[in-house]
């Protein structure tokens, strides 16, 4: 679910998934006007199950003549704007109909809350994305039930784990995404604070007495740091008002919560991470919490050293990069010096705190590939 382009992205999950053991089908749900670029990744990787929904073009492709009641002299009414109810074609959903209360009728009618849809915005792309997978489903049982009067066991023909698994060879050529991080064999790595998290991790915090620690003797005492969020933290208000007095309170707590490892003061020393094996060499770390975080958080702090293989990375070869609240810290290995040498045969990542800092540094994610 996203609003505006975001073509690179997209190809580098679409190729991504790929080399997973079950390569899930990447879908896109975007709020707006079908873009050239996902157009274009479609139809390049249609046969891996990418498809892309956007909501308006399916409003305009209904056939009515939105731009002209935009832009009329009188009256003119734009139905995507925040809170507009009715979208050309209906004045509420299809439960909102069954409403008494013309209140309720109304809200339910909504096609844009603000940047998120309304109900009747996602009405249309629960039905769109329910008509493709109903198809896709009636599809597959087509092909098993021919394999069963073709005397073939669907359950061997089909298992997940009789797919091929894909190399950066047996995929297209790259349309959008940077080939250095998208024409790769191995997905990126992700240590991940934020709650909750599935999957397997890729960097790890080392154990500060380990052998092969080369910062061993070092301070090395950070804190692992998750929001506390109320038991009603996101909990609708209906829910709230039936739940609040039950002894099963606890099942409405969201388990979303931000997190990081975190340090202040000098003695706290360094987080040392671990890397697993990498292709590329690209290095990025995320800070907690908030979008635009990178440059105050790392970018700016002269009160810490970012070191690779215990040799300190000069801050002008950072970049704010893949958003805005992370930053690059490598684009690729080193090709020269200590830097370049892993003698025990890992990486490691060490950030450490020099001076004592008036607010924390956080760090969310340590992504590698």
């Amino acid at each position: 679910f996203e609003h505006g382009a975001a073509g690179k992205e997209h190809e580098n999950l679409i190729r991504w998934t790929q080399m997973l053991p079950k390569q899930p089908p990447v879908q896109i749900f975007n709020t707006g006007i079908l873009s050239q670029s996902d157009g274009e990744l479609t139809r390049h990787y249609a046969k891996y199950g990418f498809n892309a929904f956007y909501m308006k073009t399916a409003f305009v492709n209904g056939g009515h003549d939105y731009q002209s009641e935009q832009t009329r002299k009188e009256d003119p009414i734009n139905r995507f704007g925040w809170g507009q109810v009715g979208d050309g074609y209906h004045e509420t959903t299809r439960y909102g109909e069954l409403e008494d209360d013309e209140a309720r009728k109304t809200s339910l009618g909504v096609v844009m809350r603000n940047w998120h849809p309304g109900p009747m915005g996602f009405q249309l792309t629960s039905d769109a994305f329910t008509y493709v997978y109903t198809k896709a489903l009636l599809k597959a049982l087509d092909l098993i039930e021919k394999d069963m009067s073709d005397g073939i066991d669907p359950r061997e023909k089909w298992s997940a784990s009789e797919r091929p698994l894909l190399l950066k060879n047996d995929l297209p050529e790259p349309k959008q995404c940077d080939p250095e991080y998208c024409v790769v064999d191995e997905v990126p790595g992700c240590l991940n604070y934020e709650l909750p998290t599935f999957g397997n991790w890729g960097p790890r915090v080392e154990d500060p007495e380990d052998d092969l620690n080369p910062y061993r003797g070092e301070a090395q005492k950070w804190d692992v740091w998750r929001t506390k969020n109320d038991l009603w933290y996101m909990v609708g208000k209906q829910d709230t008002s039936v739940f609040k007095d039950r002894e099963d309170q606890e099942i409405c707590r969201h388990l979303d919560a931000c997190g990081g490892i975190s340090a202040q003061k000098a003695k706290n020393g360094m987080v040392v991470f671990r890397l697993p094996k990498m292709e590329v060499g690209l290095v990025v770390i995320c800070g907690c919490c908030g979008k635009d975080v990178g440059q105050s958080l790392f970018m700016n702090n002269q009160n810490i050293e970012i070191s690779y293989n215990t040799v300190p990375i000069d801050r002008k070869d950072w970049d704010i990069w893949p958003t805005k609240k992370c930053v690059r810290i490598l684009k690729r290995f080193p090709i020269s010096g200590r830097e370049s040498q892993t003698p025990t045969g890992h990486a490691y990542l060490a950030v450490k705190v020099l001076k004592d800092m008036d607010e924390p540094v956080r760090i969310s994610h340590v992504i590698t590939l």
